[in-house]
């Protein structure tokens, strides 16, 4: 395949469906395009401090291309667009916001407090919960009993996002925080759907290392809409927050 075209693997198989890919895989890649057309462009080193994914329709486990834009460049802002293209049709963007690196560490503060570390803590099998090849890869650990709506926990995985080609530690962390709205269920996946439509991810430090550790809470209303909100941990402690604007409905199948 050319640079800009791509095949899923099974471990990228959907949680609801299994004609599906999940998303989390997906916005990795679509963050490392991003990352790689700054580059090719010679763009200015910036730092990437938002990133908004709009899921477009069902994700086809089938070859794809990936588009990118500078959509407004800029040598102190920027905002760089990705589209995954799947038969034809838009099926996730990304848009991700980069500003200037600057030293604040005299202002530095105001962060939720860090998690207990993952090395201790057993393996949690959220297979038991979910489906797909995307969930099987997942090294995840809960912190104290998970609840619902209610979830604490690390997640990893030693499946490379993009075989054969290194990728940056943000877009590997990238590629599991969609994992959020997995772990934190308030109703039986069988007995209700609840996918998200959307993925925003905001950031005030830049994550490292292979964990990632999300502080989830999930809140059903009242006329079928739902939100899951995370922060973001890595072994450092918080480096950002998630949400996921979620679609409730009866699971009729």
């Amino acid at each position: 395949m050319g640079p800009h075209r791509f095949t899923p693997t099974a471990h990228t198989g959907g949680a609801w469906s299994a004609t599906e890919q999940h998303v989390s895989p997906l916005a990795g890649l679509l963050i490392h395009e991003i990352e790689a057309e700054r580059i090719r462009q010679a763009r200015p080193a910036l730092l990437i401090s938002r990133i908004t994914l709009d899921i477009l329709g069902p994700i086809a486990v089938s070859p794809f291309d990936i588009r990118v834009e500078i959509v407004r460049p800029g040598r102190t802002i920027e905002l760089v667009e990705a589209t995954a293209v799947i038969d034809g049709r838009d099926t996730v963007t990304a848009r991700a916001w980069f500003a200037c690196v600057e030293d604040t560490d005299a202002v530095a503060g105001g962060e939720p407090p860090s998690l207990e570390p993952p090395d201790t803590l057993p393996a949690w099998p959220l297979t038991e919960v979910w489906q797909g090849g995307y969930i099987e890869s997942l090294d995840i650990r809960a912190i104290g009993i998970p609840q619902p709506g209610r979830t604490t926990a690390w997640v990893s995985t030693t499946v490379d996002l993009l075989a054969g080609e290194s990728v940056s530690e943000l877009a590997a962390f990238v590629g599991l925080v969609d994992t959020a709205n997995g772990i934190a269920v308030r109703q039986e996946p069988t007995k209700w759907l609840f996918p998200n439509l959307d993925l925003t991810i905001h950031l005030y430090r830049q994550p490292s290392g292979r964990w990632i550790g999300l502080d989830t809470s999930v809140v059903f209303g009242h006329r079928g809409q739902g939100v899951t909100s995370s922060v973001l941990h890595d072994l450092e402690g918080p480096v950002g927050f998630a949400q996921q604007t979620l679609t409730v409905r009866p699971n009729l199948r």
